[in-house]
Order: C-alpha cells, then sequence, then structure tokens
C-alpha cells in the first residue's frame, strides 16, 4: 500500500469516528410512550394543561401522543382502545365522564397499562395509579366564603352545576359547606349546565332568573358557566347579582377588573397539573415505584384588589376558619 493510500485511510476512519461520535449526541429517541385523552381542546384550561404536559414531557423525553374526547364518552373509549392497540407504555386520562370511563380503564387494566389521571378523577371501576387535579374542594370552599361575605351572610344562592364531573362535585361541596356558617343564604337551586358551556349557562341562568326575582347570587362552576350568568344578569338588567366562578380565565379576570357582576374567581394552575401528571407518569416508568393515589395541586382566589396588585388569596380574611368536613 502506497504512502498515500495509508495516510487516505487513516483520514476516512477518524472523520468516519468523528461522525458517528456527533450522531451519538443528538437527541435520543423517546424511551416511553404515553397515550393522553383530554375531555376536551375547547377550554382555555385544557390548552393550559396541555401545554404543561407537552413541556415536561420534553424534558423527560417521552413521546406522548394526545387526542381529546370532547365530551363524548363513546369516542373517548375509542381512544383508550386506540392506545392499548398500539401498546403504549402509560395512558393518562381527563374523562368525560366519570363514571362512565370506568369500562375503559378496566381495559387498560387488563391490558397491564398503567392508568393514571388528571384534572377529573375516575369514579367507574378499574385501577388507576394516580389522580392530579386542583384541591378543587379548597376552591369551591375559597368562592363560597367569599360569596357569603360579599352578600352580608344573607340571600338566595343559585348553584350552576355540572353533577356529572367529579372535580365539579368536589367544587359545589365546598361551596356548600362554606355556607354552612351562614344560616341566612339560602341555596335555592343547583341545575345542570353539562359539558360546562357557556349558551347552556346563560339560558339556565335567564329560567331562575324569572323563578328567582330576589335572587342575590350565583356560582357559576366553570368560568363558562359564570360567564353565560353574567351575560344573562346583564341583559336581564340584573347586575345587582353576585357571581363567582372558577378558573380565572383572561376573560373572567378581565370583568373582575372592570368591576361587573363577577366578584372573584378560585384559580387553578392547569400548567402544574399537566407537568406534573407527567413527572408522575415519567417516574413510575422509570423506577417502577407506586405513587400516592392522589397529588391535589394547590389553588387560590382572585378579586379586583389582588389582580390590581398581581396578587392570589390563600385565605379569604385572616385567620379564617374552614367550614365543614373535607
Amino acid at each position: 500500500m502506497t504512502a498515500f493510500l495509508r495516510w487516505f485511510w487513516i483520514l476516512a476512519g477518524g472523520s468516519l469516528l468523528i461522525w458517528s461520535g456527533c450522531a451519538r449526541r443528538g437527541p435520543a429517541a423517546p424511551r416511553w410512550t404515553v397515550g393522553v385523552t383530554l375531555l376536551t381542546r375547547a377550554h382555555a384550561f385544557y390548552n393550559d394543561l396541555e401545554a404543561g404536559m407537552q413541556e415536561e414531557a420534553a424534558k423527560r423525553n417521552l413521546r406522548l401522543l394526545i387526542v381529546s374526547g370532547e365530551w363524548d364518552l363513546v369516542k373517548q373509549t375509542e381512544q383508550v382502545r386506540d392506545f392499548i392497540t398500539r401498546k403504549v407504555d402509560a395512558i393518562v386520562i381527563c374523562p368525560v365522564n366519570s363514571q362512565g370511563i370506568g369500562t375503559a380503564v378496566k381495559e387498560a387494566n387488563q391490558a397491564g397499562i398503567p392508568v393514571f389521571t388528571a384534572d377529573i378523577a375516575n369514579e367507574g371501576g378499574g385501577e388507576v395509579l394516580c389522580h392530579v387535579a386542583s384541591d378543587n374542594y379548597r376552591g369551591g370552599w375559597l368562592v363560597g366564603r367569599y360569596l357569603a361575605q360579599a352578600l352580608g351572610g344573607q340571600g338566595k344562592v343559585l348553584i350552576i352545576d355540572q353533577p356529572t364531573v367529579t372535580s365539579v362535585i368536589q367544587r359545589v361541596k365546598g361551596f356548600e359547606d362554606a355556607l354552612k356558617d351562614f344560616p341566612g343564604i339560602q341555596i335555592v337551586a343547583k341545575p345542570r349546565a353539562e359539558k360546562g358551556l357557556r349558551p347552556i349557562a346563560k339560558s339556565v341562568t335567564e329560567d331562575y332568573l324569572q323563578r328567582y326575582p330576589d335572587l342575590k347570587g350565583i356560582f357559576g362552576s366553570n368560568d363558562d358557566c359564570a360567564l353565560g350568568a353574567l351575560q344573562a344578569v346583564r341583559a336581564a338588567g340584573r347586575e345587582d347579582i353576585l357571581i363567582v366562578g372558577f378558573d380565572a380565565t383572561d376573560e373572567a379576570r378581565s370583568e373582575i377588573l372592570k368591576g361587573s357582576p363577577l366578584k372573584a374567581d378560585a384559580v387553578q394552575f392547569p400548567r402544574r397539573i399537566g407537568a406534573k401528571t407527567i413527572e408522575v407518569v415519567a417516574e413510575y416508568l422509570e423506577t417502577g415505584q407506586r405513587p400516592p393515589a392522589f397529588i391535589p395541586i394547590e389553588v387560590a382566589l382572585v378579586d379586583k384588589k389582588a389582580l390590581e396588585k398581581g396578587e392570589y388569596l390563600y385565605e379569604v380574611e385572616p385567620g379564617e376558619k374552614e367550614g365543614g368536613e373535607r
């Protein structure tokens, strides 16, 4: 072999080693694949929750397959079955129906795929390793206490409910427990506003404004319910009615700052919920150690004064005492 050829092969081999070394330093292939089915993508809350999931998955090199049930139990059940067929490593569900989703959870259990829930719990059977959600009871308690104080402890109150969703059930329980300290407050009704949609809440509120012309307060179990109620009281010229909501979306914050009848909102942190859920899933897949059954994410409250100061309220008043059992 000539000297020239020897040098050629030495340089070529060195280049190949450098190239392969660079290739090894590139991004690693995702180690785990996680199927996620959301309740909906129509609410800002779930957009933020999804963003939190994606951010945490990028840090942990997880691949997420994210779909949305859009309030359709059959659709969401089929989405879980598709994840099972694709043999994902874990499944995260934000149930569209807390009771109905149990069938899909059981099917995932039978396939040996771990199941986690976020925001809304499964109540239909099967095993869920961990549920990550806001402390919805606490949020309901905070807005209940706030409304009762704003009304001076007197008056008739309406709750716009979504009784098929566990997170809302907990919010309403917290709200009702807060009012136990105020015997002058009367809850006149808890009409359903399924899917928590604004037009449904507006229609429900219009109906109950006619039934109870002396209504003084409304609790919207999410911000679309609260904003739908706001539209109804404005249209009826009843801006003396005080409204509290849940979620503190940008539109709700804007209405609170304007001094509208929407006076306060419980604040959730959906990005934290999403990120924590993926953190828990990743740690389980990596270690096999069982996580806590429930991981609560703190909530807070905002009113006009708090928003103007850029603050969150974690107590309604100094030295408050919780009403009711948790």
